[in-house]
């Protein structure tokens, strides 16, 4: 997500290898933050549209940049890593939000990546119907 903000904010003049070296745990999490910043990169435009479409009444690029970059990341794990649980995808975000977003980010990452995972992965009409 830090590195995603840093595209954001510096744009061209972002160098992603050395942030992620330096701010990087161990290799294990710097390859894992590279593909995801590699994947959220490739794919801005349609991660931009689909927020757009479940932000009804914003305009992504008025968001805020942390907001911003932790929709981004979110919509791309709910969209193209199947690999994780959707609530997994929307708790890590909404985490994200709170710790590093205003007062509001929370709730308004959760509304937009909710609208976003139902049109994605809409739920199992069985599960519906439990009690």
């Amino acid at each position: 997500m830090q590195a995603l903000y840093q595209r954001d904010v510096r744009g061209e003049d972002f160098a992603a290898e050395p942030f992620l070296r330096e701010s990087a745990k161990n290799e294990e999490t710097r390859a894992h933050a590279e593909q995801l910043l590699a994947g959220c990169t490739e794919r801005q435009d349609e991660l931009d549209a689909r927020i757009a479409e479940a932000a009804e009444h914003w305009d992504v690029g008025r968001m805020a940049s942390v907001d911003r970059a932790i929709l981004r990341l979110g919509v791309y794990e709910l969209v193209h890593r199947a690999d994780v649980p959707p609530k997994v995808a929307l708790d890590e975000a909404i985490r994200l939000a709170k710790k590093y977003g205003s007062a509001e980010s929370g709730a308004f990452v959760n509304g937009i990546l909710d609208r976003v995972m139902k049109r994605v992965r809409p739920p199992d009409d069985a599960a519906e119907e439990s009690p």
